[in-house]
């Protein structure tokens, strides 16, 4: 399809489901690794096809992605958010939402090693939170922020850090 519609993007999403390094893979579950190759290699040299390839497990890639030159030209790490990003994320994701927050400070240094999901989520329980004890206008407070991270970061246990991106416990 990506050939028919030149020139085209293809993304692929947490390429590391099918693109694990063959020595961890179950015999006969490397179909579509293979195929990924064998596209990648088949190519032409006039193809304008853009293959963009997203993983949060670079360690169990195969190395034949990178082994054969022009398959993966330039690899680009999304580092966690630093102070000033986690700011911007705590702006961002709090549009729409009433905010009475004096701690917002504290709630950032707090959330330093977590990825935007967190933050996204950290917020929307803390709205949950206040329309919990609010009619009307719902107004997230410092306890809602302080209550919602209690629950993702501490009784939510490692699982749920890991799945939304917190690299500790709070």
């Amino acid at each position: 399809m990506a050939r028919l519609l030149q020139p085209s993007t293809l993304i692929l999403e947490d390429v590391d489901l099918i693109a694990e390094e063959r020595t961890h893979q179950t015999p006969g579950c490397n179909v579509l690794l293979f195929e990924l190759l064998n596209q990648m290699d088949g190519l032409a040299d006039d193809a304008d096809i853009l293959f963009l390839l997203t993983t949060n497990r670079p360690d169990i890639l195969e190395p034949a992605l990178a082994a054969r030159p022009g398959r993966i030209d330039q690899a680009i790490e999304i580092p966690l958010p630093d102070r000033e990003c986690r700011q911007r994320l705590f702006d961002l994701y709090a549009q729409g939402l009433t905010l009475h927050v004096e701690q917002l400070g504290q709630m950032i240094d707090q959330t330093q090693g977590v990825s935007a999901t967190f933050i996204r989520e950290v917020l929307r329980k803390a709205a949950l939170f206040a329309a919990d004890e609010q009619s009307g206008e719902i107004v997230v407070e410092d306890r809602h922020l302080e209550e919602a991270l209690k629950e993702l970061a501490l009784e939510g246990g490692e699982l749920t850090r890991r799945l939304l991106g917190a690299s500790r416990a709070f």
